[in-house]
């Protein structure tokens, strides 16, 4: 299969042609509801703690794949409070 399809064919790629920016605006009610959406204290611990052991180079392969995990749903997380920022702006409402 040819590498810039599957490029074309990761998750987030997929979500963000699938809330594109052709697409209709969100409601403001999501919009913002989105916008509040953010990783609890645990999680980013836990990804400091990733992190560290990746610069140490002693992430086992499970931590490697929750690594990646968290790297997936963080860019689905930014494309989808892209989206809502966008939206929020052309409604005239001022995002924090």
């Amino acid at each position: 299969m040819d590498s810039q399809l599957l490029a074309a064919n990761t998750e987030a790629a997929i979500l963000d042609r699938l809330i594109g920016r052709e697409r209709r605006d969100l409601p403001i009610e999501a919009a913002t509801y989105l916008l509040a959406i953010d990783f609890g204290p645990e999680d980013r611990q836990r990804m400091n703690d990733l992190a560290a052991k990746a610069r140490e180079g002693s992430l086992t392969s499970q931590e490697a794949v929750e690594v990646e995990n968290y790297r997936q749903v963080s860019h689905l997380l930014a494309l989808l409070q892209s989206k809502a920022r966008s939206s929020l702006q052309r409604a005239g409402v001022r995002s924090t």
